[in-house]
């Protein structure tokens, strides 16, 4: 059991931190870049992100088990994990619209953009190549979820802060994101071989 319990920490800070999907593997910089401007909507990006990650991972690992790998359809694994997402992506998309309409407008396009993220589907394909458990699945995603939050979290205060700084004229706006986000990018790369998955 205290075994079991330490693989699925491993996988955690391993997916948290150590290979952050942002600042390590470089995926899904579009909704990155683009809902980092304001901490309020990088927050509520957050919390969606995560909540779709974890419960996509366990959707997609219960459809593989169950259905995919008796049906012998394992080859259609991206289409059937891009439905299970969009379909999760499109009821709190509503959930969101009816409980906080102000976020959702916030968020605008980047929240339909979550079905077909590529770090939305990279956790279920991770899980299914390296042949992670249920709970090894969950653990991964939550994981994964947690360090898209680290990351959106720190470049939305970032961002914030050179808002009122005198950035040279030619390094305001991106420049200036993409400078800070390849210094965070090697202090986040400082973490790996610390576990390996």
């Amino acid at each position: 059991m205290e075994k079991e319990f330490t693989k699925l920490f491993e996988l955690f800070i391993a997916a948290s931190v150590i290979t952050n999907f942002v600042f390590t593997r470089f995926l899904g910089l579009c909704i990155f870049f683009g809902v980092s401007k304001k901490m309020e909507t990088a927050v509520g990006m957050s919390i969606t992100f995560t909540a779709v990650m974890t419960i996509a991972a366990a959707l997609s690992w219960l459809v593989l088990t169950y259905v995919m790998i008796p049906l012998e359809i394992t080859f259609l694994k991206i289409v059937i994990f891009i439905g299970i997402v969009a379909a999760f992506v499109q009821a709190s998309d509503t959930i969101m619209r009816k409980v906080s309409p102000g976020l959702y407008y916030k968020l605008g396009v980047y929240l339909a953009l979550i079905s077909t993220n590529c770090i939305i589907i990279a956790v279920p394909l991770i899980n299914t190549a390296e042949k992670y458990n249920f709970l090894e699945s969950i653990s991964f995603g939550f994981g994964s979820g947690i360090g898209f939050a680290i990351a959106l979290v720190l470049m939305a205060s970032i961002r914030e802060k050179l808002e009122l700084a005198d950035v040279p004229r030619p390094f305001k706006g991106m420049p200036i994101a993409w400078i800070a986000t390849a210094l965070i990018s090697l202090a986040f790369m400082g973490f790996s071989g610390i576990i390996t998955l």
